[in-house]
Order: C-alpha cells, then sequence, then structure tokens
C-alpha cells in the first residue's frame, strides 16, 4: 500500500509515530502491543527492528530466534506464528485493509488507517492510547481552522 498522508507528530510518542511512513513496522508495533504493555516492547524494539527490517527478513526468520527475542512480552509462541504468518500475508495477500492481514484485529486496523491511509476522522479507537492520539489529532486540526 502507499501511505497517503504525513500524520502530525503528537507530543505523547506513539511507537508508530516513531516508525512512519513503514507501514509494517507500524503494523508490527500493533502486534507486539497485544496483550502487553508499552514498558515490555520498549525493551524489546530497537533490537527486534535491527535483526528483523521489514517483512522478509521476518519470514525468513528462525523461529527459535525471534521467540527468544519476543519471550519477555509473553506468549512467544503465538507471537512468532502470527508476526511469521502476518509478514508471508502482507508481502503476498491482496489486501484492502490491515484486518485482511492476519493477527490484525481492529486496534492494527484502526491505527493503519489513522498513520497510513489518514482516514483518522472515521475511525473510532477503543485503545486508550490511539485513542488520545485520535484526540490530539482532532484538537490539532481544529485549532488550524480557527488560527
Amino acid at each position: 500500500m502507499k501511505i497517503k498522508w504525513k500524520p502530525p507528530v503528537s507530543p505523547l510518542g506513539l511507537l508508530q509515530e516513531k516508525y512512519w511512513p513503514d507501514e509494517w513496522r507500524i503494523l508490527v508495533c500493533c502486534l507486539l502491543l497485544n496483550q502487553t504493555t508499552r514498558r515490555q516492547v520498549d525493551k524489546i524494539i530497537d533490537e527486534f527492528f535491527l535483526k528483523y527490517p521489514g517483512p522478509v527478513s521476518m519470514c525468513m526468520a528462525s523461529g527459535e530466534e525471534l521467540h527468544a527475542l519476543i519471550q519477555p512480552l509473553g506468549l512467544a509462541n503465538k507471537r512468532v506464528k502470527t508476526l511469521k504468518r502476518f509478514s508471508h500475508e502482507y508481502l503476498t495477500k491482496t489486501w484492502q485493509e490491515a484486518k485482511d492481514l492476519y493477527g490484525c484485529g481492529k486496534y492494527a486496523n484502526d491505527t493503519w488507517r489513522i498513520f497510513c491511509r489518514g482516514d483518522w476522522e472515521d475511525v473510532s479507537p477503543q485503545d486508550h492510547a490511539l485513542n488520545n492520539y485520535h484526540g490530539w489529532l482532532r484538537g490539532y486540526y481544529e485549532s488550524r481552522q480557527t488560527a
């Protein structure tokens, strides 16, 4: 997919902002954040993307090495399967939205729509951090219209 817009950088420091415009990395952040905390993900994310900079390297990743790296997040067996299958589908499947890809639910799809598509006005996020960014974004554009 082609990134259509550049989201403004907020003071919130979401991982998705840090990895924009890399659509695959934005979605991987969502997968890593599922069922764990940002604090836990922060501990492994730099090494993760050094070792696996894109979907091809993830598809070719050793399951054992990947497991060892992401084990601190919990659910490592499931995450290995999800990251590998997601990356394979990202490369090979004809998909229209992130939710069409393995492992991507509402949170990943909302994130993708906000950061990659720019249709944030039509998204109603339920994740607290994404909801905070969405509210900040609304205020950001409202203040620019009145200025």
